[in-house]
């Protein structure tokens, strides 16, 4: 069994606002693309948060994916139990369309959210849960929550095999430049 874990920038990290936004498209070309290599070589799993941005899009793609790769498995793992309850209704909706969707759903923490060290052992448990990780993150971005999950993912395989696909803005742009070049091709 082969776990990807998905995770990066939020959404308004990359100024993704709204499900037309054309960047959307982008993305989930991108994480379509990144997904179908990782089951070809071998992934069965995706295991992901629920975070507004690359988490929800990652899902977005596996679900899309699972047409075509039905034996693949989708999960959400969210770090507490009130874990998006402060959003707004459109947002907190969303969340819980994905949970009907994925092929499994649980919370790290059986609590509701009380200290920031359930983030952390959230990290902890993704990284002793998964064999690998997709990540959307740019150093050279703004101050960024992303830049704890970077750190933690460089620590974590200095000490065990733990493949991490960095997906940089000029990575992103390339995917933005193939994938005008699909449309091209029409």
């Amino acid at each position: 069994m082969k776990r990807i874990w998905v995770t990066g920038f939020r959404g308004f990290e990359l100024g993704l606002f709204g499900n037309n936004d054309p960047k959307k498209t982008v993305l989930i070309y991108a994480l379509k693309r990144l997904l179908t290599r990782e089951i070809e070589d071998g992934a069965d799993w995706l295991i992901t948060g629920g975070q507004m941005g690359i988490e929800q899009l990652a899902l977005e793609a596996a679900i899309e994916l699972k047409q075509e790769e039905p034996t693949f498995q989708t999960a959400m793992m969210l770090p507490f139990t009130d874990f998006g309850s402060q959003w707004n209704e459109a947002n907190q909706a969303k969340l819980a369309q994905l949970k009907t969707l994925v092929d499994f759903t649980a919370n790290v923490s059986q609590e509701k959210y009380s200290n920031p060290i359930q983030f952390r052992n959230y990290q902890t448990f993704m990284l002793e849960h998964t064999d690998a990780a997709i990540l959307f993150y740019d150093e050279q971005a703004t101050e960024s929550t992303v830049k704890y999950t970077y750190a933690g993912l460089k620590q974590h395989a200095e000490t065990k095999p733990y493949p991490i696909t960095l997906v940089d803005f000029d990575r992103l742009q390339e995917f933005a430049d193939e994938y005008a070049e699909t449309l091209q091709d029409w």
